[in-house]
């Protein structure tokens, strides 16, 4: 499914003080302090604006995330979208700001968004917190854009357009549809029936005045949250908030509580849906209480007791019995009350009836066969565990709370997280058995009401008020040091090491929030030779590395990720494999040992094999149609002329497919033995640890495990190849699709590779670039558009291009927008204005990434492969910041060439019009 409702979110927390018992705080006149819980405080301005504060001084930066208690429930007859068109619309500008797109990338803002759904809709930025200059920046810019936004017709004209392509987009997708149809089916009277995006009519038909009416009512200082997260001063945000929000005065207007309530469903509804497609799916809903409702918490067990892979009761009934290539169950949990969602995929082969029956079985056995105390204490021990590992990133929990505050109350996201924990397998037979009926589920077929039908009676969301009372929360998780993300001081805390068997290692220790540390490791083997006609056992061995060890079962090791908390992704593929743990300090050596565990003793189980290979397979049936993958294929075939048995080959679907089945589980066994060992790796880690301690275990834990075959890295060879222009069909899909690509003969070590890199991001690879402003903002041709510019680390291999969707009919005009910007650039070349903004956007959001230690932790692995530290970071940034644009300019005209690019287009041209 698209979504479930509970983020994998939560805090620490024990006992803390209520606002009442706090030391006294200077506040600004008329402002409240409402609520405070977990190091999170609430505030109340004046005018109705709640303002959510969660200072975390150990964070390098700061998030600001504004909530409007607006979404598609709140929309009227003609108004379906409404919610998610000003949305777009408000990016636009007010007037005294142009572009909030362009002005947000200028300030390095990673990431940056904003989204809709039934309830509210946010927007959110995240910002270096170095200095307070950030934070004041986005307030007075969410202030103003709350009250002084355009919403123009002639933005309108434009912007329509997108949002339409992003509704066409969604209609390439039949699974996409079907829950689209699903719920509009099960919801007759109530918003929840009609899908944020909207329908096309509204979107295209939308009265301008109507939009702005619909902004002025539901933009407000009274219908908004506003959270503020990260390193910030308590008291001088409160005081830039009551500067650039406070002077909003309370409106006059009243806002209308939304009264509609969707009756008890008194029988079984049916949705068919008959479109181009490769799969067949299954989607099968209940109606179920509100998000605010005790037993929502019990339907976050429930759906991982029956979607869960491999423990869920669905997967186990209908993956492993080899019915079904997936299965699934997830919860709209909402402001009002939601749906329970399960699903299933299948290949035209399967038996779509014997599937559904197997569906049902499983459960109505929830009450004769009732969960079992370990399925019950399995499912929250993953809940749980991703609660408190999420805990720690202030950003995280800045955005996540938005569903909470739309559901009623933030602070329901605790509440919730301590109900979970008392979830009993009696409450969760208890809430089947009250939600699961016949009479209140919808699916592919109807069936009549018997004399005295059997109806689930939904409750109504209850007071929060009581809920609440006297809810104090635990105390916010342990905070981390407040850490300088420059190359400079990165590389001064380093340790890096070559041990006795060859591993090379990389160690950052540094103090984090809630203990976290993240590693990494990365194995290489075999060499061009030995590897040819290898792809299909190398992939097949590496996706089975996680099915299970000498030690323990799939289960198991999932069962020891949770009682550690932590998160481990093992992956294997043709020339190496790779590992990334997740998890805190005390888990941290037992992680390090079930990796080793995991890459050395695995058993590549027989019925494991079959599910993956039916599984990859429903995948590429099921993508062969998209637009996406057939531009991509021929592009990729074009640019890679390697024979079919060569490491680097590009295939297309059949090609894929006949590998596939031709692939035997001994081959992926013997494959294994012939080249799986550690005889060439990197491994970093990045967090709270202890290096003296996890030195010695690494070389313990690798130094046997020896490759049985040579290791030579396999070249990416740069080809000259001929331009073509490729128009392809793709019938029925309602998106399309363009690719253009030119390879060139460079590598990252080449002179001008860093000013390429800056002058792809000016030209087309960010927000505020001359490709987006025209193709997405001018002309309002694609939803997403984008120029890219990617060269090996080590071969003179290199390519540009561009990715771009749009309706099928504008194919032409994307790709003519493209062309005539590709020469105004090299004639006119860019501005000093271009290069100062593109510069500082680029070195901020580097900076950004440089907080993550996740990304930290990727490129320490990098730059030990390749044998580089951080001074080849500082020597980039330098090169980015001293360059002229005369530099910049010189180096786009020596290297684009506009006749040398090669265009892939594909959609549904015949029913457009369009010839080739």
């Amino acid at each position: 499914m698209r979504r479930i409702h509970h983020l994998p979110l939560t805090l620490a927390l024990l006992a803390v003080t209520t606002a009442a018992l706090a030391p006294a705080q200077t506040l600004p006149p008329g402002v409240r302090k409402t609520a405070t819980l977990a190091g999170i405080s609430e505030y109340t301005y004046p005018n109705g604006l709640r303002v959510v504060l969660f200072p975390d001084a150990s964070s390098p930066k700061i998030t600001v995330n504004m909530v409007y208690m607006v979404g598609s429930r709140h929309e009227g007859y003609g108004e379906s979208g409404m919610a998610h068109l000003l949305e777009h619309m408000l990016f636009k500008g007010t007037p005294t700001r142009d572009s909030i797109m362009k002005l947000l990338t200028e300030k390095g803002a990673n990431p940056w968004n904003g989204t809709t759904w039934f309830d509210r809709t946010n927007y959110f930025e995240t910002l270096e917190a170095s200095t307070g200059e950030n934070l004041r920046w986005a307030l007075e810019m969410e202030a103003d854009r709350m009250v002084n936004s355009r919403v123009s017709r002639v933005d309108l004209d434009t912007e329509m357009t997108v949002v339409r392509n992003e509704f066409e987009r969604g209609e390439n997708d039949p699974s996409s549809v079907l829950e689209e149809r699903v719920m509009s089916t099960a919801f007759l009277w109530h918003n929840y029936g009609r899908s944020t995006i909207g329908a096309r009519s509204d979107i295209e038909n939308v009265p301008i005045e109507r939009l702005q009416a619909f902004y002025r009512k539901y933009y407000q200082p009274d219908n908004a949250v506003l959270v503020v997260a990260g390193k910030f001063d308590q008291t001088q945000a409160l005081g830039w908030i009551n500067q650039y929000f406070g002077v909003i005065p309370k409106p006059t207007r009243v806002l209308e509580t939304t009264y509609t309530a969707e009756p008890a469903q008194d029988g079984e509804r049916e949705v068919s849906l008959h479109r181009v497609g490769d799969t067949q799916n299954l989607l099968v809903g209940y109606h179920i209480a509100s998000a605010s409702d005790p037993d929502s918490s019990v339907f976050d067990v429930l759906a991982f007791i029956l979607g869960d892979a491999p423990s869920g009761r669905l997967y186990k009934a209908l993956v492993e019995a080899k019915l079904a290539t997936r299965a699934d169950a997830s919860e709209y949990e909402l402001h009002d009350p939601g749906m329970f969602l399960m699903s299933a995929e299948m290949l035209k082969t399967q038996d779509f009836k014997t599937v559904e029956d197997t569906l049902f079985r499983v459960v109505d056995n929830l009450s004769k066969e009732p969960p079992t105390q370990e399925e019950v204490n399995r499912a929250k021990n993953n809940i749980l565990k991703n609660f408190e590992l999420a805990s720690n990133n202030t950003a995280t929990i800045a955005r996540a709370i938005s569903e909470n505050i739309a559901s009623g109350d933030w602070r329901l996201r605790f509440l919730d997280r301590d109900r979970i924990e008392k979830v009993t397998p009696e409450d969760v037979v208890r809430v089947a058995q009250k939600y699961f009926l016949e009479s209140n589920r919808t699916i592919g077929r109807f069936t009549p009401a018997s004399e005295s039908p059997k109806r689930a009676e939904i409750p109504t969301p209850i007071d929060l008020t009581v809920a609440l009372n006297g809810y104090t929360g635990r105390a916010a998780a342990q905070e981390g040091e407040a850490f300088d993300p420059s190359p400079t001081n990165i590389e001064s805390r380093l340790t890096r090491v070559t041990l006795p068997s060859g591993l090379k290692v990389v160690l950052l220790p540094k103090k984090t929030r809630g203990g976290t540390v993240v590693a990494n490791v990365g194995f290489h083997w075999g060499n061009l030779d030995s590897l040819k006609g290898k792809s299909g056992a190398a992939q097949a061995a590496g996706s089975l590395l996680m099915r299970g060890t000498a030690k323990h079962t799939r289960q198991e090791l999932q069962d020891e990720f949770d009682r550690l908390k932590t998160t481990i992704r093992v992956n294997g593929s043709l020339d190496g494999a790779t590992a990334s743990v997740n998890t805190l300090r005390a888990g941290l050596a037992d992680s390090l040992k079930l990796v080793a565990e995991i890459l050395q003793q695995p058993t590549f189980p027989a019925s494991d094999f079959d599910e993956i290979q039916r599984s990859r397979i429903a995948a590429i049936e099921s993508a062969r149609s998209e637009p996406a993958t057939i531009a991509g294929t021929a592009r990729n075939k074009h640019v890679n002329r390697f024979p079919l048995d060569d490491p680097r080959a590009a295939l297309n679907s059949d090609e894929q497919l006949a590998r596939l089945r031709a692939t035997t589980l001994d081959q992926a066994k013997q494959f294994y033995k012939d080249f799986y060992g550690a005889s060439n790796g990197e491994v970093s880690i990045v967090g709270d640890f202890d290096p003296a301690e996890v030195r010695p275990l690494i070389e313990q834990l690798f130094a046997s495990w020896k490759s049985p075959k040579p290791y030579a890295r396999i070249p990416d060879v740069y080809t000259a190849v001929e331009a073509v222009n490729q128009t392809l069909e793709a019938p029925d899909k309602a998106n399309a699709y363009l690719y253009a690509i030119m390879p060139l003969a460079m590598d990252q070590q080449d002179p001008d590779y860093p000013e390429l890199v800056l002058a792809n991001t000016i030209f087309g690879a960010d927000t505020k670039s001359r490709v987006w402003i025209r193709i997405r903002e001018k002309d309002g041709l694609s939803y997403g558009t984008n120029t890219s510019f990617t060269a090996s680390s080590r071969d003179k291999r290199a390519t540009f291009g561009l990715g771009s969707t749009f309706a099928p009919e504008n194919v032409l005009k994307v790709e003519n927008a493209f062309k005539e910007e590709l020469t105004r650039l090299l004639k006119d070349g860019f501005t000093e204005a271009e290069l100062k903004i593109g510069k500082e956007a680029m070195l901020q959001e580097r900076q950004v990434d440089r907080t993550n230690d996740g990304s930290l932790a990727g490129l320490f692995v990098n730059q030990a492969e390749l044998g580089r530290t951080m001074v080849r970071e500082t020597n980039l940034e330098n090169s980015i910041r001293n360059a002229t644009v005369e530099q910049l300019n010189a180096v786009v005209r020596k290297w684009l060439k506009p006749e040398a690019i090669s265009y892939f287009k594909a959609g549904d041209f015949k029913k457009a019009g369009i010839t080739k």
